[in-house]
């Protein structure tokens, strides 16, 4: 698993590209953006970790970001579960989102799990709090659904370790037609601060135990299939987003 410029720098090799809308997905392609490294093992083990995307002056306008939407939050965007606290409508809080949603080896990778025109379908702020239990391990989505195939990513906003409960991956389940009856072989996909998680959304994963007494925070979202059903991210912008997006960032949120 290797490391990979950051954000910025491999953001501007794709924007580079003048093209019209309706090919983007043919840009992303013939960008090569997701290292031969990364690619073998999306494929084979069902995800990937890509380390140190995010320098740390932006990592910490982003922690910042986080806190400050988590701390402010209500309705019905704020959910809290039995281990975590999830917050949606991420779309709208600063640069940092952009830059993470349009990130070429991310595109790259859901051009090659997805394997046709896809879509931004969910972003949101997951904190995972401390004392926490496993999470039950689970696939993102059935394969007969119209949101199949499924590409989803994390990105660690703190260090992943095993003891905050890092995700946990059972390689190569992706391929498997039908649930298994018991998980044989997990690993969970640790970092440092920064690092960015891409997984096929069949692999089945979950988190681990937080056996911390601190909160893992990370961003998760999903890409799937442009004609599944997803967020409506264009109803959700708030003008100063709208203005500001490239037209890839456009193509990707399908607006």
């Amino acid at each position: 698993m290797e490391g990979a410029p950051h954000l910025t720098m491999r953001g501007l090799r794709l924007q580079a590209y003048k093209v019209p809308m309706n090919d983007w997905l043919e840009a992303i392609s013939a960008s090569g953006a997701l290292s031969s490294d990364a690619a073998e093992e999306l494929e084979h083990r069902g995800f990937t970790v890509i380390r140190d995307v995010l320098p740390p002056t932006r990592l910490e306008r982003l922690r910042h970001a986080y806190d400050a939407a988590m701390s402010s939050a209500s309705g019905a965007e704020l959910k809290i579960g039995s281990t975590t606290t999830r917050l949606g409508d991420f779309i709208n809080q600063g640069e940092e989102i952009d830059a993470l949603y349009t990130f070429p080896p991310l595109l790259d990778a859901c051009r090659r799990i997805i394997g046709r025109p896809f879509k931004l379908s969910s972003l949101h702020a997951r904190t995972l709090r401390p004392r926490s239990l496993n999470g039950k391990l689970h696939v993102d989505v059935r394969r007969d659904s119209a949101d199949w195939p499924l590409a989803g990513f994390i990105l660690m906003v703190d260090d992943f370790r095993p003891e905050n409960g890092a995700t946990r991956f059972v390689p190569g389940s992706h391929k498997w037609l039908v649930p298994p009856e018991t998980h044989l072989s997990e690993v969970q996909a640790c970092g440092v601060a920064g690092s960015l998680i891409i997984f096929n959304g069949s692999t089945w994963h979950d988190h681990a135990m937080n056996t911390s007494d601190a909160p893992r925070r990370s961003l998760q979202g999903a890409f799937i299939p442009r004609d599944g059903k997803g967020d409506d991210f264009g109803a959700r912008l708030r003008p100063e987003t709208r203005a500001r997006l490239t037209s890839l960032a456009q193509y990707v949120l399908a607006i």
